[in-house]
């Protein structure tokens, strides 16, 4: 199926599938699953799973499919990551109100989504779903101040999609040593934030 559709840019896809071929949204899916992966990884939440974030993030990749519009002034690849990022958002902001915690007992350490680029899915968008940009920010800061040369190195090459064994033979070090490094990297992450809550910032 993957070399039926080669060639073909998304928006071609889309009008292909909206015409009677099924098989475009799993191609598309397929395509897509790594955007989902990379976007999940980048999302630390205390007493989450990333494997329930990954399966959220791939449904909102799949409304990214069911409701992409040529006229949205964006495409389809900018729409699917924001339709991820909404649904993760969404999904995280509902977890904490269940547990009657803040909304920032999570942090995400990738960029976070704009007001304006929020508008390109549509006006309905809670928002409680916004987070403060300067506050991530100082959030950012904090992160990188925490770890060590070497675990920032490795979460970024982390958020990057990269595998265990690839940061390893890139760093040429032990797998064990970069397992250690995130686990490490969580730990210091989720006692930075659980120190902030508990100062009121």
């Amino acid at each position: 199926m993957t070399g039926k559709y080669d060639g073909y840019k998304d928006e071609e896809l889309l009008r292909m599938m909206r015409n009677g071929e099924s098989e475009v949204a799993d191609y598309l899916v397929d395509k897509y699953k790594y955007l989902v992966r990379q976007k999940a990884r980048a999302l630390y939440l205390a007493g989450g799973d990333q494997e329930d974030l990954i399966q959220e993030g791939m449904l909102g990749l799949f409304k990214a499919i069911q409701g992409y519009q040529e006229d949205r002034e964006a495409s389809f690849a900018t729409f699917a990551a924001l339709c991820i990022d909404r649904q993760l958002y969404s999904a995280i902001s509902m977890s904490q109100r269940q547990k009657h915690q803040p909304l920032n007992s999570f942090v995400s350490l990738s960029e976070p989504v704009s007001e304006q680029e929020l508008r390109l899915i549509d006006e309905e968008t809670p928002e409680e779903i916004l987070i403060n940009r300067e506050n991530l920010d100082r959030i950012h800061e904090k992160i990188r101040k925490i770890l060590s040369p070497f675990e920032y190195e490795v979460l970024q090459l982390y958020l990057k999609g990269y595998g265990y064994q690839q940061i390893a033979r890139q760093m040429q070090k032990p797998p064990k040593a970069i397992d250690n490094a995130l686990q490490r990297i969580r730990s210091k992450v989720r006692s930075s934030m659980d120190e902030q809550r508990a100062s009121g910032e």
